[in-house]
C-alpha cells in the first residue's frame, strides 16, 4: 500500500544513500528528498527526530508503503521485492549469490570501516592514510572477485544491487585519493556505469543538498 509519496532521507555525499537512490531512479520510483546534514550542528542524524526514526542514527533511511526502513541493502532488498522491474538480482541462485557476495564486500567490508563514525575515531592526521588503506585492502580483493564474475557490470551484462553499491564506493576512493591504475576492472564497470542515467541524476553532484560548490 502506497501511503503518499516516498521519503527518502538522504546526504548528498553519503555511498550508501547514493545505493539507494540509485536504485529508486532505476526502478523510476518518484520519492522526496529529506536532506539530513551529518556535519552540519554536530551532525543532524544525532537529532531525537530522526533517532526515532532510525535507532541507528544514519543514512539512508526511507519511509514508503507506511514503513520506514534503514541500512540501503535492506531498502534495496524491499524495493527488488514489492517492484521487481526491472530486477537487480540476477534470476539464477549462483549469480545471485555472486552480487549478494560483491555488495557485502563493499557494504560490510569496504564502506563501513571508512565511514565518518570510524574517520573521527582515528584522528584529522591520520584519516587520509587509514582510508586508502583499507579501500585499498577491499579493492584488492575486489578486483580478484570481479575478475571471475563480471561481463559488461559486476555480475555478467545486467545492472545488479553489485553496481549499485561499486560505484559510490569508487568515489569514495576517488575522494581519499586511491590510486585505482591497479584495479582495470573496478575502473571499467565503473565508468560504464556511469554513462547511465540513473547513476547520474543519483550522483552526488545532482542532490536538492548538494552545496553550490560541488553541483556538476
Amino acid at each position: 500500500m502506497q501511503v503518499g509519496k516516498p521519503i527518502l532521507y538522504s546526504y548528498f555525499r553519503s555511498s550508501c544513500s547514493w545505493r539507494v537512490r540509485i536504485a529508486l531512479a532505476l526502478k523510476s520510483i518518484d520519492y522526496e528528498t529529506v536532506p539530513i546534514n551529518l556535519i552540519k550542528d554536530g551532525g543532524q542524524q544525532f537529532s531525537e527526530e530522526f533517532q526515532a526514526l532510525n535507532p541507528m542514527q544514519q543514512v539512508p533511511a526511507l519511509k514508503i508503503d507506511g514503513i520506514t526502513i534503514g541500512q540501503s541493502l535492506a531498502i534495496i532488498e524491499y524495493l527488488e521485492e514489492t517492484r521487481p522491474t526491472p530486477r537487480l538480482l540476477p534470476q539464477d541462485p549462483k549469480r545471485r549469490a555472486q552480487v549478494r557476495m560483491i555488495s557485502d564486500v563493499i557494504a560490510s567490508g569496504i564502506q563501513p570501516l571508512q565511514n565518518l563514525s570510524v574517520l573521527k575515531q582515528v584522528g584529522q592526521e591520520n584519516q587520509l592514510t587509514w582510508a586508502q588503506k583499507v579501500i585499498r585492502s577491499g579493492f584488492n580483493a575486489l578486483e580478484q572477485i570481479l575478475q571471475s564474475t563480471a561481463g559488461k557490470y559486476c555480475v555478467g551484462d545486467e545492472v545488479s544491487v553489485a553496481d549499485l553499491c561499486l560505484v559510490p564506493q569508487v568515489a569514495n576512493a576517488e575522494r581519499f585519493k586511491v590510486d585505482l591504475t591497479p584495479y582495470p576492472t573496478i575502473s571499467r564497470i565503473n565508468k560504464t556505469l556511469l554513462a547511465l542515467e540513473a547513476f547520474q541524476v543519483s550522483h552526488p553532484c545532482q542532490q536538492p543538498d548538494t552545496p553550490p560548490e560541488l553541483r556538476a
